[in-house]
């Protein structure tokens, strides 16, 4: 049996166990990947004449547990997607049967009456198989027709900035032949005027973004102009092949493949271009307008337009933190850092600077909001083979000082107490470090026999 069957076995397993239950309580996460696994298994919930009530989050802690036992009823089933695996001890404290779809790497032994995660079947979940991808074998599993929620799997996939060798690419050829995904060469961006585009799109992070002089110059020197959609393909492999070159000089391999290559198209969605519909969800969720996102995944239509526009001005906040954070981030021995407060997305600023700046080591960004100092580390896939897991070093930081901190080996977050933030980063600093064998010099350390 491959790893799919077997996690399709599960799945199988899981699915009978949902709809089973007449009401269920429906916790999901606020980026793309959680907001995508929440429209999958409430639509999924809704076409099976299951009764729903659904809650995102931004964490799982104690007063989400005290939101869900205050809203639940004595049969209720709550379901947690993309959360709950690596805290057991908070998923205890529910009084009504737990049920956790996640992708996150498992800690300790989780009281839920099921579980799918594709840890269980030996696949790392921060690289394959996200949780919306993971709701999505469910979902198919409880009804053969849900296939055409695949395109919400996708998108959750691509948000998680995951890769789509195996086990991805077999879900994928499978709804591709569907007819539910289509899949064109080109820009790893979202359509409309090329300059717009450009401007306003903080990935793939150019010389150039956020600059209209420069873009207009850029696009002049090409020739090239108008709606990215319309180009021919002489025009669309000029503009690639210029892009490819820009981020030769600074990114990383991977940037270039993340900027270049399968374009997929959501035939069944509002927004179809996927890199368009990842940064309305993304910019949805950290608006905290969880509505409008999963009314989007529901296909209302008149979520459109107010969904695009918070997206664009949130895109245009988001690429002014990075330039003013290219400014202040700061080297440690094993990372880079930046100390800052009132950034609009950390992740995002995070997954920009490891991949188009400083792809050499780990960055952390610490960022104090209000009371809250919430931090966002990104790697990279070539770091993750040298050792590096994120998860547990800013786990094991966090809890250090007094926080919680936890994720994926590439990608992971915390938040932490206020005053704790330079101790914080001199932590994950050392652990990172010894995760990759090097000395206080950031020197590979070798022993002499």
């Amino acid at each position: 049996m491959d790893e799919i069957q077997e996690l399709t076995g599960i799945a199988e397993q899981v699915a009978q166990v949902i709809v089973s239950y007449s009401h269920v309580r429906v916790i999901s996460h606020n980026d793309a990947d959680g907001l995508t696994s929440a429209a999958i298994i409430c639509q999924t919930l809704l076409r099976e004449g299951i009764s729903y009530h659904v809650t995102i989050t931004s964490r799982l802690d104690e007063d989400v547990i005290e939101t869900v036992n205050n809203s639940t009823s004595e049969n209720d089933l709550v379901v947690f997607c993309d959360m709950g695996s690596g805290q057991p001890d908070l998923l205890g404290k529910v009084k009504q049967d737990v049920v956790v779809i996640d992708h996150h790497q498992p800690v300790g032994e989780s009281p839920a009456i099921a579980a799918i995660n594709p840890h269980m079947a030996g696949i790392d979940g921060a690289t394959y198989l996200c949780a919306s991808m993971t709701t999505y074998l469910v979902a198919r599993q409880i009804n053969a027709n849900n296939v055409d929620l695949a395109g919400l799997a996708i998108a959750g996939a691509v948000g998680d900035k995951q890769l789509f060798g195996e086990p991805n690419r077999r879900i994928l050829d499978e709804v591709i032949q569907a007819n539910v995904i289509s899949v064109q060469k080109g820009l790893k961006v979202g359509g409309g005027d090329i300059a717009d585009v450009l401007e306003n799109t903080p990935e793939p992070y150019l010389d150039i973004t956020g600059d209209r002089d420069k873009i207009n110059g850029f696009l002049d020197i090409l020739n090239i102009h108008g709606n990215i959609d319309d180009l021919n393909t002489d025009e669309l492999k000029k503009l690639t092949s210029a892009i490819a070159l820009k981020l030769t000089k600074n990114a990383s391999p991977e940037a270039v493949d993340a900027a270049i290559g399968d374009v997929y198209i959501l035939n069944h969605e509002l927004i179809p271009n996927v890199y368009d519909m990842v940064a309305t969800l993304n910019s949805c969720g950290k608006q905290e307008k969880y509505g409008l996102a999963l009314a989007l995944c529901m296909k209302d239509r008149d979520s459109y337009e107010e969904a695009r526009s918070l997206t664009t001005e949130l895109q245009k906040k988001i690429i002014l933190d990075i330039k003013r954070a290219e400014t202040k981030i700061k080297r440690g021995k094993h990372i880079w850092y930046l100390n800052a407060a009132n950034l609009e997305s950390t992740g995002i600023v995070a997954s920009t600077v490891v991949r188009y700046i400083h792809p050499d080591m780990p960055f952390l960004a610490v960022n104090q909001v209000d009371e809250l100092v919430k931090v966002s580390s990104r790697g990279t896939h070539a770091l993750i083979q040298q050792g590096l897991d994120l998860a547990s070093a800013l786990r094991e930081a966090a809890d250090a000082v007094g926080g919680q901190g936890g994720g994926h080996n590439i990608a992971s977050g915390a938040s932490i107490p206020q005053g704790t933030s330079e101790d914080f980063i001199h932590r994950v600093d050392e652990i990172v470090g010894k995760q990759l064998g090097e000395d206080g010099d950031g020197n590979e350390s070798r022993n002499e026999d």
